[in-house]
């Protein structure tokens, strides 16, 4: 991999120079659109080549004191030597990494907000607990992030779990963190309300999609069905009383987006429509998906318990994400919002996948 790497730097080098000869040219320098593109693509690639610069330099001087070594010299000079070697080395190890790092595809939704949603999928009551689990997880998180986590809709369980919850976090770089959370989440453990002391099976989803801002969705009001109704279930005395609640179709695609959560009707449809276009956004982003629900079903699946990607075993204090195959003994401190580690893993993953693409 590292010479498929090397090879691809040196093209990357090579249309470097390229466009630094072709912005020398005084018919470009006449053509303001042509003048634009090759200015943008000759700043993308600055960076890559600076740090390629720079470790070829590395290499050089790495080269130049290897020919300095001599068993018959003077041992406290070889030992400098020796010394400066290793320095320059670590000084070229690192610079390969940020090459590596540079190379990989950067995601453009990285620095968006985030909407997820939860769903409690196979296990009943205990699964609707879980779910509640994973949104006080991910709310912790956010907060220890400094990023704001708002509920947008929300659907509770008898005993006090979610059928379904729909949040959102404001904060730069939320996706780029919370995209590794989708899929389904499995948890063995002795439900509360399991009197015999037996370990069940339970299931939620997570789906995470990436906040679309107002102006890059042109959103026709005339395909804009909204409705308002009162809100149901928690929420003092305002609710069943004042018709706050929203919720929006968006007619060309069947898309559903509700928010029940505020007091206010604005704001209720301010979220609502966040919502929307979070979705709307995720079909444009996938058009060769049939639907938005088809996508969903990509990341979640039906809920089943074998479309697992992360297990929570409490009575061994275990967590296990099986796509890196990577097991934790902190569950608690993780289900307390200490997710770090684990979705550095799997960042890390990500990155040596994008990156053997890259070279592909």
């Amino acid at each position: 991999m590292i010479l498929d790497m090397f090879e691809k730097l040196e093209l990357i080098q090579k249309r470097y120079d390229e466009l630094s000869q072709l912005l020398a040219q005084p018919e470009i320098a006449t053509d303001p659109k042509r003048l634009q593109e090759l200015s943008k693509e000759k700043a993308e690639l600055e960076d890559i080549v600076g740090l390629y610069q720079q470790y070829k330099v590395k290499g050089k001087e790495l080269a130049e004191l290897e020919a300095l070594l001599d068993p018959h010299a003077e041992a406290e000079m070889m030992a400098l030597i020796k010394k400066e070697l290793a320095e320059i080395k670590n000084q070229q190890d690192a610079l390969l990494g940020q090459l590596k790092l540079s190379l990989t595809p950067k995601d453009p939704n990285d620095g968006r907000d985030v909407i997820v949603e939860i769903r409690a999928g196979t296990g009943g009551e205990e699964a609707s607990l879980f779910a509640a689990d994973l949104f006080r997880m991910y709310s912790r998180y956010a907060l220890s992030k400094g990023w704001q986590a708002e509920i947008i809709d929300s659907s509770q369980s008898a005993i006090g779990g979610f059928k379904e919850l729909i949040f959102e976090i404001k904060g730069k770089g939320a996706f780029s963190r919370f995209k590794h959370e989708r899929g389904v989440h499995r948890v063995q453990r002795v439900p509360i309300t399991e009197a015999s002391g037996r370990i069940h099976t339970s299931t939620a989803t997570v789906a995470v999609l990436p906040e679309a801002e107002e102006i890059e969705l042109n959103i026709n009001p005339d395909d804009i069905k909204m409705e308002f109704f009162r809100s149901r279930g928690a929420g003092g005395q305002n609710v069943n009383k004042v018709t706050t609640a929203v919720r929006i179709t968006h007619l060309p695609t069947g898309i559903v987006a509700s928010c029940q959560d505020e007091r206010s009707q604005i704001r209720n449809r301010m979220k609502a429509m966040a919502v929307l276009r979070a979705r709307l956004l995720d079909l444009e982003q996938r058009k060769q998906s049939e639907s938005i629900d088809k996508e969903r079903r990509m990341q979640v699946g039906s809920g089943q318990r074998a479309e697992k990607i992360r297990t929570y075993n409490f009575p061994q204090n275990r967590i296990t994400d099986h796509r890196i195959n990577l097991s934790f003994h902190n569950l608690q401190q993780i289900l307390d919002g200490e997710l770090d580690e684990l979705i550095e893993a799997l960042i890390s993953k990500e990155q040596v996948e994008q990156l053997e693409a890259a070279l592909t």
